[in-house]
């Protein structure tokens, strides 16, 4: 990829960095090298100047033309025919990443339950090794929610005066006690799997789709399972919430893998910005970019709470809100919403949209 033409006109493309020098981890272990898997589409002008990263939330993936339609495509706020999208696959992740089902090098067969714990500033630095790799020394706006806002306030911590904007949505700068617990137990129902333990693809599906089912809860509020999954009629059993919950397991235990989401999990429930840092307020404090922290004011996993904290402890901070009766999935729905907070946030920075 020629970085340096004149104009660079890329159209969607699917790519892999493989970093193969030792990558020392926050646990103490290295990995000896990873992959990460990364889309770029749109143009990338001569200045270099309009590089717009998304960062994916738990499940998510490199493509957010796809699951984040109402936000980045042709004719949309973030459009590729103004701006220059890139989105990795973060590391642990089953997408084309390396995550545990990868080929351990050391010995030639998957690392199943050897994987090494990741935390979200792992993934930060490896990100920031593509962001080198792909020759971008500044990106205009660093974007993404939830995990992918645990990881994005990582980065803009390490990139300095190398970020412009940071829009950090439905997400923390610590993982709190109710986040932690939520994650727990969904690790408890994939090991109380029979299967679990067994070094194969396929371990700890079932209890997969239980972890789903509990996660769902938590993205959702009552107000929009009530207004979705009523029952028009009385009953017994066979609910029709119940029937929601069982599809959504299903439907990500065919897609993804325990093993992954194990990970990615762990990594959210140790991400602290001000570990090693002298504190929270600290970390925060040390954030160049200009800073907009979105909340959801029905969000039962990310409290608002969580983001205005993050907007007031940055030097440069703004805090807008979703108002939402579909809870923290909000971020990934609410795109007439989210247009409107991203516009104004950029109006009041200057900068023209």
């Amino acid at each position: 990829m020629n970085l340096h033409a004149p104009y660079l006109i890329v159209d969607m493309t699917e790519e892999y960095f493989h970093h193969t020098a030792p990558f020392p981890l926050d646990s103490g272990e290295v990995l000896a090298g990873f992959t990460l898997k990364y889309t770029c589409s749109g143009h990338l002008k001569p200045e270099k100047d309009n590089v717009i990263w998304v960062v994916h939330a738990l499940t998510g993936d490199a493509r957010p033309h796809e699951w984040w339609n109402g936000l980045i495509g042709e004719d949309k706020f973030y459009d590729p025919d103004r701006h220059y999208i890139v989105c990795a696959n973060l590391l642990g992740s089953c997408y084309g990443s390396s995550h545990p089902l990868s080929v351990n090098p050391d010995s030639g067969e998957p690392y199943y339950y050897d994987f090494p714990q990741l935390t979200t500033r792992d993934m930060a630095r490896a990100l920031d090794l593509l962001r080198e790799h792909l020759g971008i020394r500044r990106i205009h706006t660093l974007i993404g929610g939830s995990l992918g806002g645990q990881v994005g306030l990582e980065w803009a911590h390490s990139l300095g005066d190398a970020l412009e904007h940071a829009i950090i949505l439905a997400s923390n700068a610590k993982s709190r006690p109710w986040l932690i617990a939520f994650n727990e137990a969904q690790r408890m129902a994939i090991s109380a799997d029979q299967s679990w333990g067994s070094r194969s693809p396929e371990a700890g599906k079932k209890g997969l789709e239980a972890a789903r089912a509990m996660a769902m809860i938590s993205y959702r509020h009552p107000d929009n399972l009530a207004l979705k999954q009523n029952d028009a009629q009385e009953k017994l059993d066979h609910f029709r919430v119940s029937a929601y919950l069982r599809y959504q397991g299903q439907k990500l235990s065919e897609r993804f893998d325990a093993l992954s989401y194990w990970t990615l999990t762990k990594a959210m429930d140790s991400h602290d910005l001000g570990r090693g840092r002298g504190g929270l307020q600290a970390a925060l404090a040390e954030i160049r970019a200009k800073v907009l922290a979105v909340g959801v004011d029905r969000d039962l996993l990310f409290s608002a709470e969580e983001s205005r904290e993050i907007a007031s402890g940055v030097p440069y901070g703004s805090y807008g809100e979703l108002h939402s009766h579909y809870g923290h999935d909000a971020f990934l729905i609410e795109y007439e919403q989210l247009s409107y907070l991203l516009r104004s946030f950029y109006l009041s920075s200057g900068v023209p949209v």
